[in-house]
């Protein structure tokens, strides 16, 4: 099974056409097994820039920790 680490940071546009940001944390269980947690953040923002911005500002995130999801 290849596995393909999950970026901690999920920025997504929903239904409104605002974007959304996902905060995910990824702990192992004892086979090594992913186990991942995922928050949507309760803002909402009118622009990708602004959600990394917050992303940033809120939780030390830096370039490459990004996922834009598919609309």
């Amino acid at each position: 099974m290849s596995y393909h680490p999950v970026r901690p940071f999920l920025i997504k546009r929903d239904a409104g056409g605002d974007f959304r940001l996902t905060v995910r944390d990824t702990r192992y269980n004892s086979q090594g097994y992913p186990i991942v947690t995922s928050v949507m953040q309760d803002e909402a923002f009118k622009t990708a820039a602004a959600a990394k911005a917050h992303a940033r500002d809120h939780f030390q995130a830096v370039a490459g920790q990004y996922e834009m999801g598919k609309d």
